[in-house]
C-alpha cells in the first residue's frame, strides 16, 4: 500500500483535543513540534498532506501555513465529501489515502481510506475501526508516530533521514 495523501482532523488528533477560548474570542491550540517533523518528511517523500476540520480557528490556519499543508478545509461538517474532492483533484484513490481521527464525526472516512489511524487517545469506536492506533496521544506527537510507520513500511526511511542529515531536507517542526 502505497500512501500518496495524509488527511488530518485537528482537535484530538493535532491538539490534544482541549479548547482555549480567551476572553476576547481567541481560540488557542497547542501543537506538537514532532508532528511538525513528520509532516515535513512526509512532504520530502512526495506525500500530500490535508487537513479536514469540524472547527474553525486561526491557529490552524497559521500551522498549516508554516507546514505547508496543501489543503485546509475549516468548519466542515460533511468531511468525507471533501475527502472526495480532493482525491478527484489529485487523481488518487481512497485506498491511497491514511486518515487520522479521533471521534464519530471521523468514521465515515475511518471506513472508507486505506490506511485507517488514530491516536491512543480516540474513542472506543474510532480504535474498533482503524488500522492503526498510535501509542501516543494526539498532540503529543501521534501524527508523528502514524506518518513514520507509514515512512517505515512504504519509503526508504533511513535514506530520508540520510538526506535530512546532509541538509537536502527543508523541514519545520
Amino acid at each position: 500500500m502505497k500512501i500518496k495523501l495524509i488527511v488530518l482532523d485537528v482537535d484530538g488528533v493535532l491538539t490534544d483535543g482541549r479548547l482555549f477560548i480567551g476572553s476576547d474570542g481567541e481560540e488557542y491550540k497547542a501543537f506538537h513540534t514532532q508532528d511538525g517533523m513528520g509532516i515535513s518528511l512526509a512532504h520530502y517523500a512526495g506525500i500530500k498532506t490535508a487537513i479536514i476540520t469540524g472547527r474553525k480557528s486561526e491557529a490552524v490556519t497559521k500551522r498549516a501555513k508554516e507546514l505547508s499543508i496543501s489543503y485546509v478545509y475549516q468548519g466542515i461538517h460533511e468531511k468525507m465529501e471533501v475527502l472526495e474532492e480532493i482525491v478527484k483533484e489529485l487523481n488518487i484513490d481512497l485506498s491511497e489515502v491514511c486518515y487520522v481521527g479521533d471521534d464519530i464525526n471521523d468514521l465515515p472516512i475511518l471506513q472508507n481510506v486505506g490506511f485507517p489511524a488514530a491516536p491512543n487517545n480516540a474513542v472506543k469506536i474510532v480504535k474498533e475501526n482503524v488500522q492503526y492506533t498510535a501509542k501516543l496521544n494526539g498532540g503529543e506527537g501521534a501524527v508523528r508516530e502514524i506518518i513514520d510507520s507509514i515512512l517505515h513500511e512504504t519509503y526508504d526511511y533511513r535514506a530520508l533521514l540520510t538526506d535530512y542529515l546532509n541538509g537536502k531536507v527543508k523541514v519545520t517542526q
